[in-house]
């Protein structure tokens, strides 16, 4: 019998489009995994298990009375918290809302559109302020290769329900990271698209230049996928991607021969990679000169991001909480990061936002001689859960640094970039490297994603050997 859990997206839409699975058995698969595993990992806060059986069954009907199946016809996807879901409370993370939304974001409404079937909500640190998936409210959520591990966050609960196979894929979002280094600690594949790629609505935006929304999966193909059934725009969106290339398509074909260059060099001062990291990375150096690319160690010259980052995470987080219905309700530690942030006044916005146009043309210089980057993706090992216990707000960001490193750049430059498994270290625990595009070439992300997985298969479950 087929191992539902180690099913992906296009294995599961190949299987219930030819009826040799039903959406509902698929679905019923996935909600049995949740209520057994995740009382040990936390990665949901809201499990829909009615509303789910009866989405599931209404595609086995609509495929049954001759309708043409979508390309995520049946497959069971997790929603992070901060992304409405219609009938469901939208918590970013804590207690702050109490009221449900009456309809879905237009992310949602396309993944349903596509065929797929929602089972529930996902947690995350209180408004993604924080690379851990820790909060007041939701406890610790833990990662599957070593339970007392966090997953990465802010999108670490989606990254767990992932890695242990309670869903083959679930939606994050990355505002400086929180796609790319969960996948990171949790084995997965995961690309954050160019800024504007996936609209944002209802909102206009997500922390202004900073934020987009993106799945977490276990394959190349299957992100690509995804991303093809979720992308475009809305006239209220304020950044729109260029570019109307096949993610899919791209993804099952070679890249060609590539300019890569690498570096262990962090955008961070003062943060050091993890020697493993550096091993890894050289490792995938060698690999990819096998496979026919001309790489080369570059100096990126980075430009230092905080002046356009610092005022957009502060105006982020304090417009969410002007926007909640209970302020009272927030933890501690937001608060504290709502008064701190005071001083971003709606002209510092603006400023912050002339200062992201400049950082994005000084960082994309190093396009002009290669055309992938290629880098760690996180500084540090997966740390013990916990990491922000008892800290504030600056300690908290303190602790974030090593997770935000190589990633929190290319949020403000705008560049797709995405987290790459390669395998498990020493520790038991998976190691990753980030590639780094052109600006709107995803494609060619996926495509060179692919080869390598081709190349170095990972493991596609937690605990799998490679």
């Amino acid at each position: 019998m087929t191992d539902l859990s180690r099913l992906g997206v296009t294995e599961t839409v190949r299987l219930t489009t030819q009826r040799d699975l039903t959406a509902r058995l698929v679905v019923e698969e996935a909600l049995g995994r949740i209520a057994d595993a995740d009382p040990r990992l936390n990665a949901f806060s809201r499990v829909l298990a009615d509303e789910a059986r009866a989405e599931a069954s209404a595609r086995d009907d609509q495929l049954a009375g001759g309708a043409a199946p979508g390309p995520l016809h049946g497959v069971p996807i997790a929603v992070k918290e901060e992304i409405d879901v219609a009938g469901t409370v939208t918590t970013y993370g804590g207690e702050a809302n109490s009221t449900p939304v009456a309809a879905d974001a237009e992310l949602v409404r396309r993944l349903r559109a596509a065929g797929a079937v929602i089972v529930g909500k996902t947690t995350m640190p209180e408004f993604g302020a924080f690379p851990y998936t820790e909060s007041a409210s939701r406890g610790l959520t833990r990662n599957p290769w070593d339970h007392a591990r966090t997953p990465g966050g802010s999108s670490g609960g989606t990254a767990s329900a992932v890695s242990a196979g309670l869903v083959p894929v679930a939606i994050g979002g990355d505002g400086g990271g929180s796609i790319r280094i969960p996948s990171a600690c949790c084995g997965l594949f995961g690309l954050k698209p160019q800024r504007g790629r996936v609209t944002t609505s209802p909102e206009p935006h997500l922390w202004w230049a900073l934020g987009t929304a993106g799945p977490l999966t276990r394959t190349v193909l299957d992100s690509a996928v995804v991303y093809d059934a979720i992308r475009g725009n809305l006239d209220t969106d304020l950044y729109r991607a260029g570019g109307t290339e096949s993610f899919t398509e791209a993804a099952q074909r070679e890249p060609g021969r590539l300019r890569i260059g690498w570096t262990t060099k962090p955008v961070t001062l003062g943060v050091k990679p993890d020697p493993l990291h550096v091993q890894v990375l050289e490792d995938t150096v060698r690999l990819l000169t096998e496979l026919g690319h001309d790489v080369v160690e570059v100096d990126p010259r980075y430009p230092d991001p905080t002046a356009a980052f610092v005022p957009q995470f502060f105006a982020g987080i304090r417009t969410e909480a002007d926007q909640v219905e209970h302020f009272e309700r927030l933890e501690r530690r937001t608060r504290e990061t709502y008064r701190l942030g005071s001083w971003v006044r709606p002209g510092v916005v603006r400023w912050a936002l002339k200062e992201t146009e400049k950082i994005s043309a000084k960082a994309n210089l190093v396009f002009q001689d290669v055309d992938v980057l290629l880098t760690p993706t996180i500084a540090h090992r997966p740390p013990p859960v916990g990491q922000l216990d008892g800290a504030g707000t600056v300690l908290a960001s303190l602790r974030a640094m090593p997770a935000i490193a190589y990633a929190a750049l290319w949020n403000v430059a705008g560049n797709p970039a995405a987290a790459v498994p390669c395998g498990t270290g020493p520790d038991g625990l998976p190691t990753s490297v980030q590639l780094v595009g052109r600006t709107d070439d995803e494609a060619t992300l996926f495509s060179l994603a692919a080869q390598v997985e081709k190349a170095r298969p990972w493991p596609l479950l937690a605990g799998d050997d490679a």
